[in-house]
């Protein structure tokens, strides 16, 4: 059972500058390192009375990922854990962390150690060059030749077919103004087109050379299908970045295009039938008929892509089962806003939950974790 204490903070809570959103599975060896990495990194650009906050996501682990992250919660006050019900992959995970996130600035890095926090402050200063998004570029990579090839393939196919100049955008490593995680929406498994959306939405993305070490502990995650996946989520953005808001463009003209070709069709055989032919027999008589039917359905499909772009309703992709540690009162906003949810803030397996309202105690550790979930 989950109780909510009844107490609620009275004095605000100045927004951290810096939040860190680190989704997590089974990375039980990595956690408390990372986050002292962390901290030592950002005491060098903190300013005073500035604060940070560090978030894990806890994504299905099955090992001692969550009890490693209840240590730091206890002991650091910056920390906190949003634990989901279960396995609901990277996308959701960041979503979920998006949603607690209040710094201006957003980091993502991966939890496995790879991805060196010492970095930090050279994002800072390429944000402060005017982007919006900073985007890790692993030049050399320690990972598998199976992992590293596939990668570079797909990269030169998103950079083809999207026309933004990233080295990697499956690099976990980035930084974000706040602004850009208000306006690029997180699902699916698009997590690693974020850089594209926000581009397409006009922000500045820029790119950092970034060290990266080879995976000490653990294993990954991300099987096979990874490539597989990564080139139907690519055929989604596509889409998405030239028809999102207009998918009646794109099937109008796919569907105008064979209802045209079969009304022609019609035309040519209804002349010849005039001239006195027979045109029962011919088979072009089925084709222009097939052709006026296909078009009138893809144009039908087109006007119902237009409804349910009218009518859609932004719901999470993923259900929190608890929340522990953070501010006692939240001033900024979440960043992904109340009304793009029906019925607000409340889409966790706990219920609705209250601005400023924190949780005291938690279930056990027997009823916590779903069992054999995997990234």
């Amino acid at each position: 059972m989950v109780f909510r204490s009844a107490s609620v903070s009275s004095s605000p809570v100045a927004s951290p500058r810096f939040s860190f959103v680190i989704p997590f599975v089974n990375e039980e060896a990595t956690l408390g390192e990372l986050h002292r990495r962390i901290a030592e990194s950002v005491a060098t650009v903190l300013g005073t009375g500035e604060s940070y906050e560090v978030i894990f996501v806890d994504d299905g682990s099955i090992d001692g990922s969550v009890d490693a992250v209840e240590a730091l919660v206890e002991s650091h006050a910056e920390v906190s854990l949003v634990e989901l019900q279960g396995n609901f992959g990277k996308s959701a995970a960041l979503a979920a962390g998006f949603a607690e996130a209040r710094g201006k600035i957003v980091f993502t890095l991966d939890a496995d150690l790879q991805d060196d926090p010492k970095e930090i402050p050279r994002f800072l200063a390429e944000l402060e060059r005017g982007y919006d998004l900073v985007s890790g570029f692993k030049r050399t990579r320690h990972d598998p030749w199976h992992k590293v090839f596939p990668s570079r393939i797909f990269n030169w196919m998103v950079r083809t077919s999207t026309g933004i100049r990233l080295h990697d955008v499956n690099c976990g490593f980035k930084a974000y103004r706040r602004r850009v995680l208000e306006n690029v929406r997180v699902y699916g498994e698009l997590h690693r087109f974020v850089p594209v959306l926000a581009h397409w939405r006009r922000f500045r993305v820029g790119e950092i050379e970034v060290e990266h070490h080879p995976r000490r502990h653990g294993t990954s995650k991300f099987g096979g299908w990874r490539f597989f996946r990564g080139l139907m989520d690519l055929m989604t953005v596509t889409f998405l970045l030239r028809y999102e808001r207009r998918p009646l463009h794109f099937f109008g003209a796919l569907g105008g295009a064979c209802l045209a070709l079969g009304v022609g069709t019609g035309v040519y055989l209804t002349t010849v039938w005039l001239g006195g032919e027979s045109i029962g027999q011919r088979p072009l008589l089925i084709l222009s008929v097939l052709l006026m039917v296909i078009g009138v359905q893809i144009l039908a499909t087109g006007l119902i892509a237009e409804l349910v772009v009218h009518l859609a309703r932004n719901e999470r992709p993923y259900v929190v089962r608890r929340r522990l540690g953070g501010a006692d009162a939240r001033e900024a906003p979440p960043l992904l806003p109340d009304h793009l949810f029906e019925g607000g803030r409340g889409g966790e397996a706990i219920g609705a939950s209250t601005e400023g309202v924190r949780i005291s105690r938690l279930q056990t550790g027997s009823d916590r974790r779903d069992e054999g979930t995997e990234a």
